[in-house]
């Protein structure tokens, strides 16, 4: 199973690298946006499904990783510090709501986050003088990705900008894992799994709880400051509660207790989206139907459905 797993990763990495050499814009840009939600999701997945938190105000997070990023590359165009920039506005934010939130678990701790995140999409309506309010900024450029004195690449063909969310998103998700994996991640499965037992061990779970959301927030302002240079504009929709609800559905499409769950959720999220887009308008109808039936029938996700249902069967019809 370890050697399949490595060689689809390998695969997986090798076709993306390669990616640009024969797919067009379009295709480029569905990709960019993949690896958006899949970054976004990653980090919401550190709150549920290794922590056993439930937020619904992750895009309050993601919108002010987008906001930063953009006013930055309106003043400074330098794509990499709008990166940096956007990341720490998400995780600041997230360290400041965190700390409010933590405090409460199960129900209040979600509605909490839904209303911090719904206070963040008011702002960004209101606070015309930062925001744009219902305008967004726009006419963001897609700046150079530039370290003084070394080097400066152009970033306005969609494939170098490609590459650039494609490294940072795999310097990203690799850090993630070695964080899952690390004796902090497993210490966010106890607090997940009985957090009276991590408690009597002297593990002090606010504390854990508030870097894990603080990690959380760093991620969804990361994939967030990638969108302005994308879009070339910024607009307070990226805040509302219903952003918030992609992380939660690709997670539980995808697999909620596994790593790779919300990349694969991401991947089918926008395959199934792009497919049915193309032949009806009420596509959202017909987009819940087809995430419910996947949630009912692949139930713990996509990727538990394989690897502890299809993969057993698999490996005792080659011993017979």
């Amino acid at each position: 199973m370890m050697k399949l797993k490595i060689f689809l990763l390998a695969a997986l990495i090798l076709f993306l690298l390669f990616l640009p050499a024969f797919a067009g814009k379009y295709l480029l840009y569905m990709t960019i946006h993949i690896l958006i939600l899949s970054v976004f999701a990653l980090g919401f997945n550190l709150l549920l499904g290794y922590t056993g938190l439930l937020s619904f105000g992750q895009a309050g997070f993601f919108a002010m990783g987008a906001y930063a990023s953009a006013k930055i590359l309106l003043v400074v165009p330098s794509l990499l510090l709008g990166t940096i920039a956007g990341m720490v506005a998400g995780g600041i934010s997230a360290l400041v709501l965190g700390y409010l939130c933590v405090r409460h678990t199960r129900i209040y701790f979600s509605m909490l986050t839904l209303s911090f995140g719904m206070m963040i999409y008011s702002l960004a309506w209101k606070w015309r003088e930062v925001t744009g309010g219902d305008d967004g900024l726009v006419g963001i450029p897609r700046a150079p990705f530039d370290i003084p004195g070394i080097l400066s690449i152009n970033m306005n063909p969609m494939g170098n900008y490609y590459y650039f969310v494609l490294v940072i998103s795999l310097i990203a998700i690799f850090i993630l894992y070695r964080i899952v994996n690390s004796p902090f991640g497993l210490t966010l499965k106890g607090i997940r799994d009985s957090e009276n037992r991590v408690a009597f061990a002297g593990i002090s779970i606010r504390n854990y709880r508030l870097l894990s959301f603080t990690i959380a927030g760093l991620y969804a302002g990361l994939a967030g400051s990638f969108l302005p240079p994308l879009e070339n504009t910024v607009t307070p929709p990226l805040a509302h509660w219903t952003h918030s609800a992609e992380p939660v559905m690709v997670t539980l499409l995808g697999g909620i207790h596994t790593f790779s769950g919300p990349i694969v959720g991401s991947v089918l999220f926008y395959l199934i989206k792009d497919i049915i887009v193309r032949y009806t308008q009420y596509w959202l109808i017909w987009f819940g139907s087809i995430v419910v039936f996947l949630v009912l029938v692949f139930r713990g996700g996509i990727v538990i459905f394989f690897t502890e249902r299809i993969w057993p069967l698999l490996k005792k019809q080659q011993r017979r």
